[in-house]
């Protein structure tokens, strides 16, 4: 029997709590969270397993040693010394990922070319070959994580950042990120328990991720690979084994998922989105002005969306757009919990309601807030009675 093994899984910045709840559901064990990341023990199988089913990773990385670095020699002589033969071919190609919190490496970039120059010395030296760097498609994705004088040596099992789900061929002006989008629907509590509603969808990731959601769809399952199939122990068999077992746990949703937006050209890039996922069965797709739009059933239901910000509209429009947001939720939107992500404060004080929940997120680089309004039938009063 396989032994167990640590891991880490990085996430963004907000999202550590579902990632660890995520974890422990899929069965890992020795579970710490951290900033942006949570470290876990699992075996292969549960490796693969975390690269397909979590919503809200953006790597699984397995780390092979850590050491001391004071110096830029302590860094070559210690990536030298690895057996890196044990984990690619001289013929590979390889890429190496770093970060650095540390007085004496303060350039990440430099920190991954360092580590790269010794990898291919050693390989050189060794075998008289030595391996390309392939930034998109390596044999072998290296981290490099540098805190202080601890220096951590990690595999990435993901490849290319797990929140490129494989569906999304097109998209709008400012997208939304799948990690970030899932990660939204995860904190609203919405599981598929009602209708649910993106009435600025662009290019559909809202939707997309809500359907894989509701139905318990694996992330993951459209991508065309994973960096651990270029590893020489990669097992085929264990990979097809956990993917199936991952298909077995997908279930019906009995709402609607509907979708809108004013631009006929982004909402043509979300079906073509949607499509590549096979989710249309789920979501219903309508151009349409939010301003001029009615809540599209007479049951409660869950709207989330990522209204445009400041560099999709001018600024002269921004208080007013906000404003016209509450008073369309005011006037057609009873009965619903309306969630939104904003990285405008100002402007979110234009919407002219009270939040009855605020959570601290990043969209990218931008400081933003995931803002909760309820929406009553009638007065807020009346509904408690």
């Amino acid at each position: 029997m396989e032994s167990n093994f640590k891991m880490v899984a990085k996430t963004l910045f907000g999202l550590e709590d579902l990632l660890a709840k995520e974890l422990r559901q899929l069965g890992a064990s020795g579970i710490e969270k951290g900033t942006r990341n949570v470290a876990f023990e699992g075996d292969t199988g549960f490796m693969y397993k975390a690269n397909l089913c979590c919503r809200t990773a953006i790597k699984i990385l397995k780390p092979i040693t850590a050491f001391n670095v004071f110096t830029e020699e302590d860094l070559y002589k210690s990536i030298y010394k690895i057996e890196w033969e044990d984990y690619m071919e001289a013929n590979g190609s390889l890429a190496v990922d770093a970060t650095v919190f540390s007085k004496q490496f303060t350039h990440s970039q430099y920190v991954a070319l360092k580590t790269k120059d010794a990898i291919v010395d050693r390989f050189r030296d060794k075998e008289g070959v030595r391996p390309d760097v392939d930034l998109d498609h390596p044999t072998l994705r290296i981290n490099v994580h540098i805190d202080r004088n601890i220096c951590t040596v990690s595999l990435d099992s993901s490849g290319q950042s797990l929140h490129k789900r494989g569906y999304k061929t097109e998209t709008g002006l400012a997208p939304i990120n799948e990690v970030l989008a899932a990660g939204i629907i995860m904190l609203s509590g919405w599981e598929g328990q009602c209708n649910l509603m993106d009435p600025m969808c662009g290019s559909g990731t809202i939707l997309a991720e809500a359907a894989m959601i509701a139905c318990n769809i694996p992330p993951n399952l459209n991508r065309d690979e994973f960096g651990f199939e270029t590893w020489p122990d990669f097992d085929v068999n264990l990979f097809e084994v956990i993917e199936n077992a991952a298909l077995k746990k997908i279930k019906d949703f009995h709402f609607k998922i509907y979708g809108s937006d004013k631009d006929g050209y982004t909402l043509n890039k979300a079906k073509e989105n949607i499509n590549n996922a096979n989710l249309q069965d789920f979501i219903e797709i309508q151009q349409q002005d939010f301003f001029e739009s009615e809540k599209p059933v007479d049951k409660p239901m869950y709207l989330i969306f990522n209204p445009p910000y400041d560099e999709r509209l001018s600024v002269a429009d921004i208080d007013v757009f906000y404003k016209q947001i509450g008073d369309t939720l005011k006037q057609s939107y009873p009965g619903t919990q309306a969630w939104m992500i904003t990285s405008n404060m100002e402007a979110l004080k234009n919407v002219g309601l009270k939040t009855s929940k605020k959570i601290k997120l990043y969209n990218g680089k931008l400081e933003s807030r995931l803002v909760r309004y309820e929406m009553y039938e009638g007065s807020r009063k009346a509904s408690k009675q």
